[in-house]
């Protein structure tokens, strides 16, 4: 049998972001808050993340039933923002502009450092053991990196399964 050149496995890097990139939206519970992160896709693996708290006031309304759309990076006279399309059931395009000015500057932050590591495709299971690792003082900033962890690991064979396992446990 002949062995395969690991840098034959690891998917593409693209440097240039695309300007629409599907996406999934991935719900989240931590502390009795809701949360929401959106997982941006390139040729199905994760490429960027967008995260934070659902707030209504600021915004971010998106019905239950929505689970997948796209993030659409769009000029402006300021610079560059992303925003979040999706389709209602009726196929009208519902557009939240701005997805990048929606949450904390904080998880902002980090979101940005988590997607320039997707970006350069460390392994999936080595980004999930960054942001694991990651020493946070403050409760609501480990709330967001359970769920960030949380919504990775939706990429990842098997953890889904491994984490409902260790979820039954206790």
């Amino acid at each position: 049998m002949q062995e395969q050149n690991t840098e034959e496995l690891r998917p593409e890097v693209v440097e240039v972001r695309p300007e629409v990139l599907e996406c999934d939206v991935v719900r989240f519970q931590n502390n009795k808050e809701k949360w929401v992160a959106f997982v941006g896709l390139l040729n199905g693996e994760p490429y960027e993340i967008f995260t934070g708290l659902m707030d209504d006031d600021e915004g971010i309304m998106i019905p239950k039933s929505v689970s997948k759309g796209r993030i659409i990076k769009a000029a402006t006279s300021n610079g560059k923002r992303y925003d979040f399309q999706f389709e209602n059931k009726r196929g009208y395009k519902i557009t939240v502009e701005g997805l990048s000015e929606k949450f904390n500057k904080e998880y902002w932050n980090y979101a940005k450092l988590i997607s320039g590591v997707l970006r350069y495709r460390m392994p999936l299971e080595n980004v999930i053991r960054l942001v694991s690792s990651l020493s946070l003082d403050d409760d609501s900033i480990n709330t967001w990196k359970a769920g960030v962890v949380r919504a990775l690991k939706k990429y990842v064979p098997g953890a889904a399964e491994e984490e409902q396992k260790d979820e039954d446990i206790y």
